[in-house]
């Protein structure tokens, strides 16, 4: 379907949900209000730009007429002007074409990402800790808040693991793009012969899942106590207050020692359990979709290297679009918005040229 097509749905859909908002029985419902009310919210940026887009489509209208006139002054300006409103409204267009292909509900969510070190020994838990603050400077200049699950410390101040949850409306929408092997090329701070070496990290980015999403029989839970090591407060290494937590049928296991009582510690697990869950019933459905696509730009094995970061370059490589920057500092400094973006209109086009098919 033409990008137009998708706007014109896209603005009725936008009328319609109005109308919804106004019902009385969507104000007794407070499930579909607040989904009605991003949905608007959405939505709304579409008509925005759809009314940007009427105007731009009117004046082009008008000075296409002018560029026929027989005053060649008047045409040489309206001829320029063309290729002015021309490029304005092609801007527009990409900015409308993440807004009006079909919108997946799990992206306005919050969302839980594990960050782990990957081959590389204490160099790849630096580099994970390297990336932990990426994404704490990014999530910060969002506006959205971070919440820590777990985090397990490696030597020299790297990291082993760290568990957290990003809190913002469309949080997994933009941090789902990150889930892959990340790798990096550099000189190690632990090696005197100045040798590049390659190390890696793992992120995985799960939509956060709400008790309705995914239904967990206790009957098919372990649930086991320990008592917690490693630095923490008063409760560490005195009270049997970390919690493993066994799913059963699928195999999966969640450990929790971070939370000061074995209650937190068995919430927080369950939190990342349904997480865990709703994710892998996603990729199945997801592995099934992807057959008819021609990439794996948005639902790629995480087992995939997806970036790479070369220190002596400056240079940030995404394998999955091609994309390049020689910007490093910047992207370690949280300034992965150009690469997010890229990635998404790299999917939208691949949606619509599926769709056109």
């Amino acid at each position: 379907m033409a990008l137009r097509d998708l706007l014109a749905d896209a603005v009725n859909r936008a009328a319609a949900v109005e109308r919804e908002l106004l019902d009385p029985k969507t104000v007794r419902d407070a499930k579909l209000l607040a989904s009605l009310g991003r949905e608007h919210q959405r939505l709304g940026q579409v008509v925005e730009r759809a009314d940007a887009l009427k105007k731009l489509d009117d004046e082009l209208t008008s000075t296409r007429e002018l560029a026929s006139s027989d005053d060649a002054e008047m045409a040489a300006e309206a001829h320029s002007e063309i290729g002015r409103l021309q490029e304005s409204i092609a801007k527009i267009e990409t900015q409308l074409l993440p807004l009006v292909i079909p919108h997946d509900p799990l992206d306005d969510r919050n969302c839980i990402v594990e960050l782990r070190a990957g081959t590389g020994g204490d160099e790849a838990a630096l580099f994970a800790a390297d990336i932990w603050r990426m994404y704490t400077r990014y999530i910060e200049r969002l506006g959205w808040k971070i919440e820590a699950i777990s985090m397990s410390d490696g030597t020299l101040g790297g990291i082993k693991e760290v568990i957290f949850k990003v809190l913002g409306t469309g949080a997994f929408g933009q941090m789902r793009w990150e889930s892959g092997v990340h790798r990096v090329q550099r000189v190690p701070a632990t090696e005197t012969a100045g040798r590049i070496h390659t190390s890696a990290a793992t992120v995985a980015v799960l939509p956060e899942a709400e008790e309705i999403d995914m239904k967990i029989e206790a009957k098919d839970l372990r649930i086991d106590v320990f008592r917690s090591s490693g630095p923490g407060g008063q409760s560490v290494n005195t009270t049997d207050s970390a919690v493993r937590i066994t799913h059963m049928p699928s195999g999966i296991v969640v450990s929790q020692q971070d939370q000061k009582s074995q209650l937190q510690n068995k919430l927080k697990g369950m939190e990342v359990l349904r997480a865990r869950l709703l994710d892998a019933r996603i990729a199945e459905q997801e592995a099934e979709r992807s057959r008819l696509r021609r990439s794996q730009v948005s639902t790629g094995d995480r087992s995939a290297k997806i970036r790479t970061y070369n220190y002596p370059q400056s240079r940030v490589t995404d394998h999955r679009i091609n994309f390049t920057t020689h910007n490093l500092p910047a992207v370690m400094n949280g300034e992965i918005g150009p690469l997010i973006e890229a990635l998404k209109l790299a999917d939208v086009e691949e949606k619509l040229s599926v769709g056109e098919e």
